[in-house]
């Protein structure tokens, strides 16, 4: 076997000729693979990629009509906006019904910054109980199914790296439930990496390519060229409730996100999501802001920290709208980002330390510095797409509790202090007596599955203590 020659013309003409170097040293079935994975890159845009992200870095401008995103208050009530609430949940309990939402779970990641070998999905997350985060969300899905009587898919974007044990983990778990021609699986693309100084492409091996997962905002395209979105519209599934892997808190189909999203006057349907409030000036999260007119989400790290810390005159901070990476898409926007070349979603580089091979000798290479560059896009890139994004306001204690570090913020431990804390409320409002420290923290560990209520007002139709011990842990 050889290298196609239109193949090897290209990668000339792309500049990227290396990663044949060692083709003379690989067998058939080998060559096989390098020639796969080159034939699915677009070598026509591969110098312009690079000239862009790689030998040089873009610079993020900040419009001078930058301003905070405008949002639905979680308080329907406020006096800074109020909205009908009930109308919203209505349309969005409507949508359900009819059958016309999935679920999309952003499950690529695997699970060492936590210490655990295997897809983060399958990480014991359950305050109580030690389920893994996919069965809190199949649960999640299963009961919205039963509620409204009408089975909600379920798309899973796993990566290379982790499908085979995704798959399996659900196949050994009987879907947790769930009717198997229901849950999708599909894996996210990947995308080369490059050398910091030559713009080269990077080899793993003499017949690997160096690549990572091409980010969040590669899901949008994964749903596309997977055949998710045509099994969608075939379905009659209109919008897609979209979250990510490590929060075992969300709100899997929120009526009133849905509802907002699909029948708000200010929204067109095609893309919204969800905030919450910034704790402080500093924290290092994501901000939603309205520039130029469109609605977007400007990085922290792009954002001048003078801006981050402008405050209202009662001392609120004026760019208070934080993404916790929770929206909503329609089918037919997802088809558009796909399908039109003035959506083409931007990328994001990040400078690592790449292990690759020297491909002229074909000795391996450990940098102890950084060498390459990654490039990765983000999902809610494709907001200023929108003709109209609205954003809903909700919170940490209600439905953000990731798990992404093994201790300190946002670990187990500070998320099963979350669920425990939300499952407080929920009890408290549903009268049940709950024991408070002298910090007004609630004194046990307590976790309530979604199969006995998705929001606090299911908790009325079920069995419950008229209190809980101090220091008692209790699932319901």
């Amino acid at each position: 076997m050889a290298v196609p020659e239109p193949l090897r013309q290209s990668l000339v003409a792309a500049g990227q000729d290396n990663v044949l170097s060692q083709v003379n040293t690989l067998n058939d079935a080998k060559l096989s693979l390098l020639v796969e994975q080159l034939e699915k890159l677009d070598l026509s845009a591969m110098k312009s990629l690079i000239d862009t992200y790689v030998t040089s870095a873009p610079a993020f401008s900040m419009s001078s009509d930058t301003k905070p995103a405008i949002y639905y208050p979680a308080d329907a009530t406020s006096t800074v906006r109020s909205y009908d609430a009930a109308k919203y949940i209505a349309a969005g309990e409507d949508l359900l019904r009819a059958g016309k939402v999935a679920c999309f779970t952003v499950a690529g990641g695997q699970g060492s910054r936590l210490g655990y070998d295997g897809p983060k999905g399958c990480y014991p997350a359950g305050a109580v109980t030690g389920k893994p985060l996919f069965q809190l969300f199949a649960e999640g899905i299963k009961a919205t199914g039963n509620k409204y009587g009408t089975p909600v898919p379920w798309l899973v974007m796993t990566s290379p790296l982790n499908h085979e044990a995704t798959v399996g983990f659900f196949k050994e778990h009987s879907h947790f439930g769930l009717d198997a021609n229901n849950v999708m699986f599909f894996p996210q693309g990947t995308m080369p990496s490059f050398d910091l100084a030559t713009g080269k492409m990077l080899m793993s091996d003499a017949y690997t390519l160096a690549a990572s997962p091409d980010g969040h905002g590669g899901s949008l395209k994964a749903l596309y060229t997977s055949g998710a979105i045509a099994t969608l519209k075939e379905r009659g599934v209109e919008h897609i409730s979209y979250f990510q892997v490590d929060n075992p808190l969300v709100r899997v189909a929120d009526p009133l996100f849905l509802g907002l999203h699909a029948s708000a006057p200010d929204s067109s349907g095609q893309m919204s999501s969800k905030m919450l409030p910034k704790a402080y000036a500093e924290e290092k999260v994501g901000l939603f802001a309205e520039i130029d007119g469109r609605t977007q989400v400007v990085e922290y790290s792009d954002m001048p920290m003078e801006l981050q810390r402008e405050t209202n005159a009662d001392g609120s901070l004026r760019f208070l709208a934080g993404n916790p990476a929770i929206h909503a898409f329609s089918v037919e926007f997802v088809e558009k980002v796909n399908t039109d070349p003035a959506c083409t979603l931007p990328y994001h580089r990040a400078v690592k330390k790449i292990a690759h091979i020297n491909t002229e000798t074909g000795e391996a290479v450990t940098p102890a510095e950084p060498n390459g560059v990654k490039l990765e896009r983000f999902v809610f890139d494709a907001m200023p797409f929108a003709e109209r994004s609205i954003i809903l306001e909700t919170s940490r204690v209600q439905e953000f509790a990731p798990i992404k570090n093994a201790s300190g913020i946002d670990s187990a431990e500070s998320s099963r202090e979350l669920q425990t804390e939300r499952a407080a409320i929920w009890l408290e409002a549903a009268g049940v007596a709950v024991p408070r420290d002298g910090h007004a923290k609630a004194d046990c560990v307590l976790e309530i599955g979604a199969m006995t209520a998705l929001d606090a007002g299911d908790l009325a139709k079920a069995d419950l203590p008229k209190a809980i011990e101090r220091g008692q842990k209790l699932s319901l």
